[in-house]
């Protein structure tokens, strides 16, 4: 393995779960975590507002790094590569 599939890998996977969380912590109609947070620690909405801005930041963030780390993995690994070796 190289030192350049081995990052790529450990982006793609790191960048997933962040994915996971980060998605999970989104608020779907009023009942999500992030407004349970957000209640306990601001009682106006403004404060909602900033911590949903964030999520969004991030969220968009790891989904650019999990993207990134696909298009490099298709460019080391072209498609038939991987079952010859």
């Amino acid at each position: 393995m190289t030192v350049l599939l081995v990052i790529t890998i450990l982006a793609l996977i790191v960048s997933g779960i962040g994915l996971i969380v980060f998605i999970m912590l989104h608020s779907g109609k009023g009942t999500g975590v992030s407004d349970a947070i957000a209640a306990s620690l601001y009682s106006t909405q403004s404060g909602t507002s900033i911590i949903e801005k964030n999520l969004d930041k991030i969220t968009i963030i790891f989904a650019i790094i999990f993207m990134v780390a696909l298009i490099v993995l298709m460019i080391i690994y072209p498609q038939g590569t991987i079952a010859g070796q």
